[in-house]
């Protein structure tokens, strides 16, 4: 396993101390025309909102996701026809929702859960990692075999306790070569448009930022960067484990999961991989940092930190979820979690820390695309904070489709707004 990633799939905390906050003037707005839909997507049997589910457009390549409330927005250039939005979810019967132009806001969707499928499926019961194999020998036939630009809405929040102390938001395009070639070096990450807000307390000098943020969505598809998880001497460190069957977007999953099966100068992960049974394709990775050593785990997460402050990891862990459109198997969405404390030597009580970030894909065009150049580029080593401009208004993202703010989110804006004014 190469080892500028073998630690955390490419993404470090670096801690500091803020010193002063300098406004900086946003960016102009667009003027795109187009239509908004909106909705709820609840589950059917407990009347409960359903976080992260899929919600796309048949026949295009425009998605999102609900947030943690199941609540979500889409929108599609005014002369494009959207008859029918189609959502589908982990365990959930896929749902198409017909559309007419009298009633786009306030949908209410309702998602029905599959029933038990063990008894449906043949598996190698004793053979999980032959087929973790299989699905790696498939990946050139089941993933693009072209070049992809794919736009994205990345966030990055932090929050101090239950308090949200930095809150970062950008759209992003991400090059990818194609699935063929699983070196990574020439896929890149440039930052379009983006915005942040941040806590003005003074107690809340202590600043936390994810190196490398927005490349999420280059170094986490651990399809296309099998040295995060997916290389043969990888799999070499793991036990695998057959679980209980799963349906996504109505079909039917391996569920395989795998945890470390021996000792190494770092941390290893435990998890679950999902495999499409049909085309042996992954659909789904639920991977965290093992804690049992806390050095090594100190080692895996955190790049820098000052002088006399002690980090105490309580976990890191990654959600990557593909998804498939005419045939072939696409990055969709990555979550990352990093909870963790601090305190200052010679006190006695240490402060929660929780860092979130998260990609969805919004739009996707391929074959015909150019690299982004190295200059616009964004770096593995650079805070995404830094990159964007403290600006916040209701019209900022224009067009651009984003994963809709939680209530508790809202919340915050609001309180931070107040602060910086």
């Amino acid at each position: 396993m190469k080892k500028h990633i073998k630690h955390s799939v490419g993404l470090m905390l670096v801690l500091f101390l803020w010193v002063s906050v300098i406004p900086v003037r946003g960016q102009e707005e667009d003027s795109a025309n187009y239509i908004t839909i909106s909705g709820l997507v609840k589950d059917k049997q407990s009347r409960k909102g359903l976080e992260y589910v899929n919600i796309s457009i048949p026949g295009s390549n425009i998605g999102t996701v609900t947030n943690a409330d199941g609540v979500f927005t889409i929108k599609v250039d005014e002369g494009t026809p959207v008859p029918v939005l189609e959502i589908s979810h982990i365990g959930y019967q896929n749902n198409r929702v017909q559309l007419d132009k009298e009633h786009l806001d306030d949908l209410k969707i309702w998602l029905t859960p599959h029933a038990n499928m063990l008894n449906e499926i043949v598996v190698y019961a004793n053979e999980p990692r032959r087929i973790v194999e299989k699905a790696i020998s498939k990946i050139s036939v089941n993933y693009s075999n072209k070049s992809n630009m794919l736009t994205g809405f990345y966030r990055e929040t932090v929050q101090k306790g239950r308090r949200y102390i930095n809150i970062s938001e950008a759209v992003i395009n991400t090059y990818k070569t194609s699935y063929d070639n699983l070196d990574v070096t020439k896929d890149r990450v440039q930052v379009l448009k983006g915005r942040r807000l941040l806590s003005q307390k003074r107690n809340d000098t202590l600043a936390v930022k994810l190196a490398g943020g927005p490349t999420l969505s280059v170094y986490v598809d651990i399809v296309k960067n099998q040295d995060a998880l997916l290389d043969v001497e990888t799999l070499n460190f793991y036990q695998f484990q057959m679980e209980e069957p799963v349906q996504i977007d109505n079909r039917l999953q391996y569920v395989i999961s795998f945890y470390p099966r021996v000792v190494l100068p770092y941390a290893l992960y435990y998890g679950k991989l999902y495999i499409d049974r049909e085309k042996l394709s992954f659909t789904r990775a639920e991977f965290s940092l093992s804690m049992d050593n806390k050095v090594k785990a100190v080692d895996a997460i955190l790049a820098k930190k000052p002088y006399g402050l002690r980090f105490k990891p309580q976990e890191l862990s990654y959600l990557v979820t593909y998804k498939d459109q005419g045939g072939k198997t696409y990055l969709n969405y990555i979550r990352n979690i990093i909870r963790f404390k601090c305190d200052w030597k010679r006190k006695l009580f240490s402060t929660g820390y929780t860092v979130l970030s998260e990609m969805v894909v919004t739009d996707r065009k391929d074959n015909s695309v150019l690299p982004i150049p190295a200059k616009l580029s964004f770096s593995q080593t650079q805070p995404f904070y830094d990159k964007v401009y403290e600006y916040w208004n209701e019209d900022f993202w224009g067009a651009y489709n984003i994963i809709e703010p939680t209530e508790s989110l809202e919340n915050a804006v609001h309180k931070l707004k107040k602060q910086s004014h």
